[in-house]
């Protein structure tokens, strides 16, 4: 068990994750207005949560923030694998104990005394965050340049199978991010590590 002294997420780590969720809101907060621009689904994003406040000031902001989320998410990732913390953190990886951990949270009674260790609903989300960045990043290629990545494209069913992939994926990114901030709010201590890094 990890006490008051002991190193649970290192600087990089810190970072890199303070780094992501501020280009995250950004990217959500533009994309929302690009998609209200031209919306695919029978809804709209209230203007007063996009960011841009016109079509061309949204596609600036989200290509912005977008360098920024890869760069700083290949950092991550590269750190991770690299230094073996994916490995570590992250695997081995159980769906029966993934089901009792969901069980146990559902109940209020998923422990949380080490916090340098990740219980398996942390894990699968955690992974799925990454799996769904890199989803978004491939989807927002072909949008972006959809004549450069033709076999992407097609991979991702056409350039209009991507645009609804991308909002979907980013409204996964999003809902993630609200359970997130839920679980901080009722495990307070994990925002103090993210922080202080103890």
């Amino acid at each position: 068990m990890a006490n008051g002294t002991d190193l649970i997420h290192p600087l990089w780590v810190r970072i890199t994750h303070w780094v992501n969720a501020v280009a995250v809101v950004i990217m959500a907060m533009s994309g929302w207005r690009i998609y209200d621009a031209s919306p695919f689904f029978p809804f709209v994003i209230p203007a007063e949560v996009t960011l841009g406040g016109w079509l061309g000031g949204a596609i600036q902001w989200h290509f912005a923030a977008m360098w920024v989320l890869v760069g700083n998410g290949l950092i991550y990732l590269g750190g991770n694998v690299i230094g073996g913390r994916l490995r570590h953190k992250f695997f081995p990886w159980s769906p029966r104990a993934f089901l009792a951990d969901v069980l146990a949270a559902l109940k209020g009674k998923l422990e949380h005394a080490d916090l340098s260790h990740y219980n398996m609903v942390q894990r699968a989300a955690y992974l799925f965050v990454m799996l769904d960045s890199i989803l978004l990043v491939l989807s927002g290629l072909v949008l972006w340049k959809s004549v450069q990545f033709p076999i992407l494209r097609e991979l991702l069913g056409g350039y209009e199978a991507a645009r609804r992939e991308h909002f979907l994926a980013q409204a996964a990114l999003v809902g993630f991010v609200g359970i997130h901030l839920v679980m901080v709010a009722l495990v307070p201590r994990t925002l103090l590590a993210m922080i202080r890094g103890r």
